[in-house]
Parts: C-alpha cells; sequence; structure tokens
C-alpha cells in the first residue's frame, strides 16, 4: 500500500521536534549537529530569534494578499536588493525551480521583444542542478532525473563544466543564453575559476548573449560574499536565487537587468504565492543579518577556520577523505568510501549533512556558526572516520596513508 506521503524520498528515520542554531533536537532529546542546513536554506540556523520575531509580528497582521495589490513588504525587499546587487527589478517566486522558470522565460521573451524569437536556445552545462521542473531538469540534462518524464523539453544545449571553448563551439544562430552555477552543489560542490566566470562575461558581450547565474545553493553569502559572482567581479544579467534568501521560508526570486527584463509586461508572468506578505517578512529579516556590517567578512573567516580544520582531517585519515572542494560554507569532501557510508557514520556520531555527486559530502552549515560548532564539526568527523577506518582491512588504511 502506497505512503500517504508519495514516496519520492528515502527518508531517514529520525523525526525532530526543535531547532537551535546549528543544533536540531529530536522528541528523545537526542542533539544532532545540523551541516545540512535544509540543503543550504537555514543561513541563520534554526530559530533565529530575529526571523521568528518577524514572520510572528506579521502572522498577526497578513498572510496572503493577491499581487493585484501592492505588497510593502515586497517593494521594500525588492529596493533593497536592487541598491545591494546588480539588479534593475525582480520577480518574486517561491522556490529555486519557479526562479529559474522565470529566468528562461525572461531570456526567450527577451530575444523575441528585439525580433530575434528563434534566439531561445540555451547552454547549460554538465553536473547541473537547476531544479525539477519539465524544463530545468531539462537544463540540468541529467539522466536520472530526465527517465519517464517524456522527451526532454527543447531548448538546452549541454557542454563539459568549464570547458570555455565548448561553449564557443557550441554558440549558434538559435543560442540565446548562457545559464551556469557559480559553483555547483548537487553537481559535486564544483566551482568554476573566477577567470572562467570572466571569459563567460566576455563572451556573452561579443555574441549578444545574456549571462544567466544560478545562484539558488551558492548565493546569498555562502560564499563569503553576498552573491558568488562578486569574487570573478561581473555580473549577470539573470539571476535566480532562493533557499537562504528565506532563511528556512520559502523565498525565490528572478533578478535581472532592466534590459533583459524588457519583455517581460503586464500578463506575461504570474505567481499566486510569490513575494507573499509573510515571505517577504522573513526575507527582508535575513537582509537585516547578512547585510550587516562585518557579516560577509566573518563568514569567510569561519570559513578559513573550518577548512584548516577539515585539511586536518583529511591528513588524519587519507583512507577515507580524498578531496576538499568547494567556496566559503558551501564545502565538499570526496571520499575514497562510498559517501552514503561517511554520511551514515557522522549521523551516528550526531552530525548531519547531504550527499552530492563525484562522491562528496557536502557541508552546509549555518553561515553564523562559530568556533564551538567548528570544533563540534570536527570531533564528529574524526570519529566518523573512525569507524568508517575500523571496518576497512588493515592494508587498505596502511596503503591511503603511505
Amino acid at each position: 500500500m502506497i505512503d500517504p506521503i508519495l514516496p519520492t524520498y528515502n527518508r531517514v528515520n529520525l523525526v525532530f521536534e526543535r531547532g537551535e542554531g546549528a543544533w536540531l533536537f529530536t522528541r528523545d532529546g537526542e542533539r544532532y549537529l545540523d551541516f545540512t542546513a535544509g540543503i543550504a536554506v537555514n543561513v541563520l540556523g534554526h530559530a533565529h530569534p530575529h526571523l521568528v520575531a518577524a514572520l510572528t509580528e506579521q502572522a498577526g497582521k497578513l498572510w496572503h494578499l493577491s499581487n493585484v495589490f501592492r505588497i510593502e513588504g515586497g517593494e521594500r525587499l525588492a529596493a533593497r536588493l536592487t541598491q545591494a546587487t546588480f539588479a534593475d527589478t525582480m520577480f518574486f517566486t517561491n522556490s529555486g525551480a519557479e526562479a529559474l522558470e522565470c529566468a528562461i522565460k525572461m531570456a526567450r521573451k527577451y530575444h523575441a521583444a528585439n525580433g530575434a524569437p528563434e534566439r531561445y536556445r540555451i547552454i547549460t552545462f554538465e553536473g547541473a542542478f537547476h531544479g525539477r521542473t519539465l524544463a530545468t531538469i531539462a537544463a540540468g540534462g541529467n539522466p536520472k532525473y530526465m527517465e519517464g518524464f517524456g522527451p526532454a523539453m527543447d531548448g538546452f544545449d549541454q557542454v563539459p563544466f568549464g570547458d570555455i571553448e565548448a561553449v564557443k563551439a557550441a554558440i549558434g544562430p538559435r543560442t540565446g543564453a548562457i545559464l551556469v552555477e557559480p559553483v555547483q552543489g548537487e553537481g559535486g560542490v564544483r566551482a568554476l575559476s573566477w577567470s572562467q566566470l570572466r571569459a563567460l562575461r566576455a563572451l556573452c558581450d561579443e555574441t549578444g548573449l545574456l549571462l544567466i547565474l544560478d545562484e539558488v545553493q551558492c548565493g546569498v553569502g555562502r560564499t563569503g560574499k553576498f552573491f558568488a559572482h562578486e569574487w570573478a567581479g561581473i555580473t549577470p544579467d539573470i539571476m535566480a536565487v532562493a533557499k537562504g534568501i528565506g532563511g528556512g521560508f520559502p523565498v525565490g526570486a528572478c533578478l535581472a537587468k532592466e534590459e533583459a527584463a524588457k519583455g517581460m509586461t503586464a500578463g506575461t508572468h504570474g505567481s499566486t504565492y510569490g513575494g507573499n506578505p509573510l515571505a517577504m517578512s522573513v526575507a527582508n529579516a535575513v537582509l537585516d543579518v547578512v547585510l550587516a556590517e562585518g557579516f560577509m567578512e566573518q563568514v569567510q573567516a569561519t570559513s578559513a577556520r573550518l577548512k584548516q580544520k577539515l585539511a586536518e582531517l583529511k591528513d588524519r585519515h587519507p583512507a577515507v577523505i580524498a578531496e576538499i572542494r568547494g567556496e566559503g560554507l558551501l564545502l565538499g569532501l570526496r571520499t575514497h568510501v562510498p559517501n552514503t557510508d561517511l554520511v551514515a557514520a557522522m549521523r551516528a556520531e550526531g552530525m548531519l549533512a547531504p550527499t552530492a555527486s563525484e562522491n562528496v559530502v557536502r557541508l552546509l552549515p549555518p553561515l553564523n556558526i562559530g568556533d564551538a560548532e567548528i570544533d563540534a564539526a570536527f570531533t564528529r568527523l574524526d570519529a566518523a572516520c573512525a569507524r568508517l577506518e575500523n571496518a576497512m582491512k588493515p592494508e587498505a588504511v596502511k596503503g591511503a596513508a603511505a
């Protein structure tokens, strides 16, 4: 008999009653260090008092309004985001996939508005993850997500990640845009070099293409800048964001320059819940914290200390840890053992983390963790690696250390 909840997840048999900062607590009082953070969502951890206060206050006023009316919280959030980013305008959504759908539609509409509707094709990259809608799974190109859902939506041409020459070769008369994650999360915590990102910007400028960035996972401070592309000193034409922007509440946005958005006139796009008062109150509260003076510098310092501890971990357990990847607090451990084995061992030691492609375990803590959480993470990871080594043949452990 099918479960009342559609069985599309392989759920871990843990039920959490509450969270506090970087910690989750079960009904039985067991405590887990949460380096999953809702898959890079809870950028300020669980039950952050400023977010709780904002949501509670708004809940006593208005929950939902149709977008046929002005929503002051959305107007304030849009003004703050345009001031803090490249964008001139934006569309609010409930998720990253919806933000990507808007970005794809916007890119197509831009060229149609310029009299070139045939320029609808978008170059994407192998290993990408852009969402679970029919358009975004086609953009990602992962056969695992596309199997059984009929013919893939047309309009996407994939090239190897970071291969600029392959991008050049893929550009044709019907190409309209390039879509890329500056740092692939699901794809194995793989980062474009900042020079590669600059090369993509220059290529778009030369050929009249739009540069679309997917910063759903790597944005909102995750790399130590408000958005990852800032490290490269470039700006996109369109950018999809979500996850961290709501700090745990469902919020997404498609940000754009005025020129890129010129085809998106009244009636061309819409959302029932996107930009609702509850969501806008929480997103504004997130910005209060992450845009405060010194916050990004603290993320960078935290990342440096965590990377230092992970390097020590790799030296202590070479039979388990093969490589440390990532930027800021979007980090990955590529493992010699199955990544699911390390995740299970971490869970046995009271620590939570998700997997990624290329046999990687992602580390996605809240951005406001401190030394105590870093030390706790090292202790639990060290114990988890030792668990796995104890289950290995001695010669395998010695061989890796040699």
